[in-house]
Protein backbone atom coordinates (compact mmCIF):
# COMPACT_ATOMS: atom_id res chain seq x y z
CA UNK A 1 0.00 0.00 0.00
CA UNK A 2 1.59 3.54 -0.53
CA UNK A 3 1.74 5.89 1.89
CA UNK A 4 -1.50 8.06 2.14
CA UNK A 5 -0.97 11.69 2.10
CA UNK A 6 -3.60 15.08 0.80
CA UNK A 7 -2.80 14.21 -2.43
CA UNK A 8 -4.56 11.17 -1.71
CA UNK A 9 -8.14 10.44 -2.76
CA UNK A 10 -10.83 11.55 -0.52
CA UNK A 11 -12.54 7.88 -0.37
CA UNK A 12 -8.90 6.30 0.30
CA UNK A 13 -8.80 8.73 3.53
CA UNK A 14 -12.08 7.70 4.62
CA UNK A 15 -12.15 4.22 3.36
CA UNK A 16 -8.75 3.44 5.96
CA UNK A 17 -9.88 3.51 9.57
CA UNK A 18 -6.61 5.56 10.62
CA UNK A 19 -6.07 8.23 7.87
CA UNK A 20 -9.80 8.93 8.66
CA UNK A 21 -9.39 9.25 12.28
CA UNK A 22 -6.71 11.41 11.76
CA UNK A 23 -9.28 13.87 9.47
CA UNK A 24 -11.69 13.96 11.58
CA UNK A 25 -9.28 15.09 14.01
CA UNK A 26 -8.00 18.07 12.28
CA UNK A 27 -11.29 18.60 9.80
CA UNK A 28 -14.22 17.46 12.19
CA UNK A 29 -17.58 15.85 11.00
CA UNK A 30 -15.88 15.36 7.50
CA UNK A 31 -16.90 12.01 7.18
CA UNK A 32 -20.53 12.80 7.65
CA UNK A 33 -20.57 16.01 5.97
CA UNK A 34 -23.65 16.20 3.27
CA UNK A 35 -21.51 16.64 -0.02
CA UNK A 36 -19.02 14.70 1.08
CA UNK A 37 -19.54 11.84 -1.28
CA UNK A 38 -19.01 14.82 -4.15
CA UNK A 39 -15.64 14.93 -3.13
CA UNK A 40 -14.21 11.10 -2.69
CA UNK A 41 -12.42 10.66 -6.07
CA UNK A 42 -10.59 13.62 -5.80
CA UNK A 43 -7.02 14.40 -3.92
CA UNK A 44 -7.61 15.94 -0.47
CA UNK A 45 -5.89 18.85 -1.20
CA UNK A 46 -8.33 19.14 -4.28
CA UNK A 47 -11.41 18.75 -2.32
CA UNK A 48 -10.09 21.94 0.07
CA UNK A 49 -9.85 24.35 -2.56
CA UNK A 50 -13.69 23.72 -3.51
CA UNK A 51 -14.22 23.95 0.37
CA UNK A 52 -15.08 27.45 0.78
CA UNK A 53 -12.63 28.37 3.68
CA UNK A 54 -13.66 25.08 5.50
CA UNK A 55 -10.07 23.07 5.15
CA UNK A 56 -7.95 25.47 5.49
CA UNK A 57 -4.33 25.15 4.43
CA UNK A 58 -2.88 25.25 8.34
CA UNK A 59 -5.59 21.98 8.45
CA UNK A 60 -3.96 20.09 5.17
CA UNK A 61 -0.64 20.17 6.91
CA UNK A 62 -1.40 19.03 10.23
CA UNK A 63 -3.64 16.41 8.33
CA UNK A 64 -0.66 15.62 6.13
CA UNK A 65 1.79 15.69 8.44
CA UNK A 66 0.06 13.17 11.12
CA UNK A 67 -0.39 10.88 7.86
CA UNK A 68 3.09 10.40 7.21
CA UNK A 69 3.19 9.15 10.76
CA UNK A 70 1.30 6.15 9.40
CA UNK A 71 4.15 5.03 6.80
Amino acid sequence: MSSLSINSNLGDLLDNEASKTILEKHLPGISTHPQISMGRGFPLKMVAGFSGGLITNEALEKVDADLKTLG
